[in-house]
């Protein structure tokens, strides 16, 4: 059951939102109330909650899942309902955050699982709840999800229920999850209200700034909730940091998230993994090359402006050389979509990037946008939605943005995408 409140952050943008006139055709739609989720009834405090996963190599998968007690760090699973033909065992950790003490946080890799198969599970020997996901295919087509900026509002739910209609594979997520912002219990609520989705499809996320949660002379450790909470395969790629790290999936698709929160200097840990990583990819092999941020590199609306610039002077010419094709990022909370760019100008060899931070956060949309357009900037609108990047052969994507338009998932801006590599002059 949700338990819905109205903060006077919500009050204030609504009341300010109702009197702006709009320069869009489009009305875009107002804030909606912070949504959370309390815990169900636990009698013995062993009942897995907050499930979710998470891609772990090419045929492996990471369970994670929290008990308010101690309980076994077990996973049994198997292709039928109830029959449970193997069992793997993993790791329990916790964490403190001021006053807070999280559960008993759950963490196993199961596998190798065979390609696009159904399996089911259950976590601690629990009876009380059986799950199943859908493991990726091994080729193409492959089906993305991309939402950033999910946070958990009213249109948080309306853009899971919208994502939770359509067939995909898996969901990808430029930084930004809870938006908890230091309120503990907002994780523990992110996590059951994600639990539907992220526990039948692997969930790959990199941070973003409401992840960070450093409070200087309180709490000095950065990202403690988001590291515990959200494990990723980073050590599989060399990374040294669960802030950044890259992944494999069907064969064809090579996708690397990187940290605006971490240093990426060209000194920096970061900057010399991606290098490393950059310089170990076949593009005869993996056709496509597909990098998540969280502060855009590009952006024309006023919000945020210039504050992935840093990064971007860094690390644009290791991602260009690479003919990296599509760049997402969050952080705006709008979408917006460029043509090929390189060092700010049009470049059909430079990637396409793509601002989707309208999952639903508490803070409403960023509406104002420079005008006139750049010539680089396609198409944008400050609206909720979400993407889905369909990769359908080893040449062309499609990719489409559903606007959420009166609680209806809209397609307003789709667009087919051609792989760098495809390029016979590459």
């Amino acid at each position: 059951m949700a338990v819905w409140f109205s903060p006077p952050v919500a009050l204030i943008l609504s009341l300010f939102l109702a009197i702006v006139v709009c320069s869009y055709s489009y009305q875009r739609p107002q804030p909606r109330d912070l949504v959370y989720i309390p815990e169900t009834e636990d009698t013995d405090g062993t009942s897995p909650q907050q499930v979710h996963i998470s891609l772990v190599g090419t045929n492996n998968m990471r369970v994670s899942w929290i008990t308010n007690k101690d309980a076994p760090a077990t996973v049994e699973y198997g292709t039928s309902p109830g029959k449970y033909s193997f069992s793997a065992n993993g790791n329990t950790t916790s964490y403190s955050y001021l006053i807070y003490k999280s559960g008993q946080i759950h963490d196993v890799v199961i596998g190798p699982l065979n390609p696009d198969t159904v399996y089911y599970y259950r976590c601690s020997g629990s009876s009380s709840k059986e799950f199943s996901f859908k493991s990726p295919p091994s080729d193409l087509p492959i089906k993305f999800v991309v939402v950033g900026d999910l946070g958990q509002t009213g249109w948080t739910q309306k853009t899971l229920d919208h994502i939770a209609a359509v067939p995909y594979d898996m969901l990808l997520l430029p930084g930004d999850l809870s938006y908890a912002d230091y309120i503990q219990s907002l994780w523990d609520s992110f996590g059951r209200l994600v639990e539907p989705l992220a526990s039948a499809r692997p969930w790959m996320v990199t941070q973003g700034n409401h992840d960070v949660e450093k409070i200087p002379l309180v709490h000095s450790k950065s990202f403690v909730a988001y590291n515990s909470r959200w494990p990723m395969p980073f050590s599989l790629s060399s990374s040294p940091s669960n802030l950044f790290y890259s992944f494999d999936v069907a064969s064809s698709v090579h996708v690397i998230m990187l940290g605006s929160y971490a240093d990426y200097g060209t000194d920096s840990d970061q900057y010399k993994w991606l290098q490393s990583d950059l310089a170990k990819i076949d593009r005869n092999k993996t056709p496509w090359l597909i990098a998540l941020i969280h502060a855009p590199w590009y952006n024309t609306n006023e919000a945020h402006q210039k504050e992935g610039e840093d990064m971007r002077q860094a690390m644009e010419t290791l991602l260009y050389g690479a003919r990296v094709d599509v760049v997402f990022a969050g952080h705006v909370h709008a979408y917006e979509r460029f043509t090929g760019i390189y060092n700010h100008k049009m470049d059909p060899r430079g990637p396409v990037h793509i601002t989707i931070g309208d999952g639903g956060n508490k803070e409403g949309l960023a509406k104002n946008y420079q005008d006139p357009p750049p010539a680089i900037s396609l198409f944008r609108e400050g609206s909720f939605g979400h993407g889905r990047f369909d990769v359908v052969n080893a040449t062309h994507a499609l990719w489409a943005w559903h606007r959420n338009d009166d609680d209806v998932a809209v397609i307003a801006d789709q667009v087919w995408i051609t792989s760098h590599s495809s390029d016979p002059t590459y």
